[in-house]
């Protein structure tokens, strides 16, 4: 028998993961031939979580595993601690919110049936406001421009992938990445379901702007050569402005006799290329944080407990 699994990442969800666990079981009556497995990764949650999780796993045993992070990894490392636990000849990702619809795993089995390695669910629209909706079209048309160019224009974070896929995640240990573009890389060719995000109905999301700045940063630092060539290109434009306009200076002091002597001409030369020049500095300085980071070899998350009751055969 075929196993899948299902993996969850929860920051902050006791008032969804009653709805959430008891619509994924639900999943497990449409498709009686395989054997069903739900991973929740506690990601350090400061509520009643984890309390819920293991009530429910001490009902389900067997079927739902709980694992608990040491502390707040984000979303992707959590999502990552799952896939490192998960069993399944198949894995699907979704979030604890319920803003996607988890019947879509139907749909997505049954492409996998057919040979297909990873099926993404894209949001072709979502029930959110309009500078939400104006933040995240202009997030992934970025990406689209200057990183992947094929990248599915509505994004996700809803999917299934084969057990290679899924082991080839496994294998990279690579931080400050965004996990859904990272298996996008990979290059399997995907099968693309399109639905309307749903709006959040209870709790409130703890996705602030600070961490969409943070992934919006890391997904062009490892994706994207794009802002090291902005450097190149703009030091030579710098220089080149610089250059005409000392040719003019020159040009007007010695041909024209006129003094152009003073502060202000200077002042504007100075503050635009400090500018410049700090802005570089910040970019280079995101890319070489990332790469200490990387040469420290810290885990991307540390597992404290798995807790789980295997299934016995009698």
């Amino acid at each position: 028998m075929k196993k899948f699994s299902i993996c969850v990442p929860v920051y902050f969800n006791e008032l969804n993961l009653p709805d959430t666990i008891s619509q994924l079981l639900s999943i497990s009556y449409e498709i009686p031939e395989y054997q069903f497995e739900l991973v929740f990764v506690d990601d350090g949650s400061g509520d009643r979580s984890l309390e819920i999780l293991l009530n429910f796993q001490k009902e389900y045993p067997g079927i739902i595993k709980v694992v608990k992070l040491t502390r707040n990894f984000g979303s992707m490392a959590a999502i990552q601690a799952g896939f490192s636990i998960a069993t399944g000849d198949c894995v699907g990702v979704i979030a604890a919110d319920l803003q996607d619809p988890p019947e879509l795993f139907i749909e997505m089995i049954r492409h996998w049936e057919q040979g297909n390695k990873v099926i993404f669910a894209v949001r072709r629209d979502r029930e959110e406001t309009l500078i939400q909706k104006m933040f995240s079209n202009g997030y992934y048309s970025l990406i689209r421009k200057f990183a992947i160019y094929n990248y599915p224009s509505g994004g996700f974070d809803f999917l299934l992938a084969d057990r290679q896929v899924v082991d080839e995640v496994n294998r990279i240990h690579e931080k400050n990445t965004n996990f859904m573009t990272l298996i996008y890389w990979l290059g399997f060719k995907p099968i693309l379901i399109y639905y309307v995000r749903r709006s959040r109905k209870n709790g409130k999301s703890r996705w602030t702007l600070g961490k969409k700045i943070k992934l919006f940063i890391d997904t062009f630092v490892a994706f994207s050569y794009f802002p090291i060539q902005l450097l190149s290109v703009t030091g030579f434009v710098v220089a080149l402005l610089s250059f005409l306009y000392g040719v003019y200076i020159f040009f007007y002091w010695l041909f024209l006799g006129i003094n152009l002597a003073g502060w202000v001409p200077m002042m504007v030369v100075l503050t635009f290329t400090a500018g410049v020049q700090m802005t570089m500095l910040g970019i280079l300085g995101e890319y070489l944080w990332r790469t200490l980071d990387e040469s420290r070899s810290r885990p991307y998350y540390v597992i404290d407990e798995v807790f789980e009751t295997p299934i016995k055969i009698e």
